[in-house]
């Protein structure tokens, strides 16, 4: 049993688990550009699909998912990489003090490339311990991206090629996400969720991108995303926005980057056509604090047949 494989004993304690995800197909998630792909994607797009797929169950489980994560008792982060049985977290944009080859411009660079880092090297990784170099080494055949043309046909309409890009992940690899939720929801959380496995996420999903297959099941000890005095403060999991009220308290000490979130309405029932989201920005997975914030289920649409939210609660790693 490795040191995060724990669960908790508290009673009505939160239940965390990693979820392994493979994508046999392949996945689209979006980009300015159709013929562009990114190769994860964040905790409100992964959200908007589970409401989405709970929807369709009815209001009663479209109402249980959202009241439990609008009071923090079900909790997702964004999706990050596996390989083979490493799991990897975003690399914590937290000042380093390296313990080797300091004046190392190579090394400065290869670091600076760096985007995830082994759950099982996080502790050495901020000691300034780790072996940068064989860390980054282990994506060189995570995955590939490629671009594939398909053709639109509407009606008599001359056919008119169009491209998406595609990426497929190596034999083996694939995304991972922690999800915490109290006992009452985990029989609705598991079969929404295999709802989805079938209808897929992201884009381009009536092709067949999207659709997965949950590899693995592993329990996670809740200390490390509840301890309330972690000494090296606490990494964002999850692409996450603070309540108004909280933003200038979250500030102080922070490090973080920024990331605008906008996208397409899925829901083919909110109107006739299709609309946008309002934009947003949110601090990135990765980013550092030194005090926690409950964030917001924010509504980001109007004028609609039905509300619209974009998950904005953080999931924090204690470091």
């Amino acid at each position: 049993m490795k040191f995060w494989q724990r669960y908790s004993e508290k009673e009505n304690a939160m239940k965390y688990y990693i979820l392994q995800l493979s994508f046999p197909q392949g996945v689209h998630f979006g980009q300015t550009n159709l013929d562009e792909c990114n190769m994860t994607f964040h905790a409100d797009t992964l959200f908007s699909a589970l409401y989405i797929e709970a929807v369709k169950c009815g209001k009663k489980v479209a109402d249980q998912l959202l009241q439990a994560a609008r009071k923090g008792t079900f909790l997702i982060s964004d999706a990050f990489p596996y390989i083979g049985e490493e799991c990897f977290l975003p690399k914590p944009m937290l000042y380093i003090e390296r313990n080797e080859d300091i004046g190392n411009s190579v090394l400065k660079k290869t670091a600076k490339k760096l985007e995830y880092i082994s759950l099982e090297n996080l502790e050495e990784y901020i000691k300034g311990d780790m072996d940068i170099k064989k860390e980054n080494n282990k994506f060189a055949e995570f995955g590939y991206s490629q671009v594939k043309t398909s053709a639109a046909i509407r009606g008599r309409e001359k056919t008119e090629p169009y491209h998406v890009g595609i990426y497929t992940y190596g034999e083996g690899n694939g995304l991972f996400f922690f999800a915490g939720m109290e006992e009452e929801l985990e029989d609705t959380f598991w079969d929404v969720l295999d709802m989805l496995s079938f209808s897929g996420i992201g884009g381009k999903r009536s092709s067949g991108l999207g659709r997965f297959s949950v590899e693995k099941m592993v329990p996670v000890d809740g200390e490390h995303f509840e301890k309330p005095d972690a000494v090296n403060g606490y990494l964002l999991l999850s692409t996450a926005l603070p309540k108004e009220e909280e933003m200038e308290s979250v500030l102080e000490g922070a490090e973080y980057l920024l990331e605008k979130r906008s996208g397409f309405i899925q829901s083919q029932s909110f109107g006739e056509q299709q609309r946008k989201k309002c934009d947003q920005y949110f601090f990135k997975a990765g980013s550092h604090f030194t005090k926690r914030f409950s964030g917001d289920i924010y509504q980001v649409a109007e004028d609609g047949k039905h509300p619209v939210y974009r998950y904005g609660k953080p999931l924090f790693w204690a470091l």
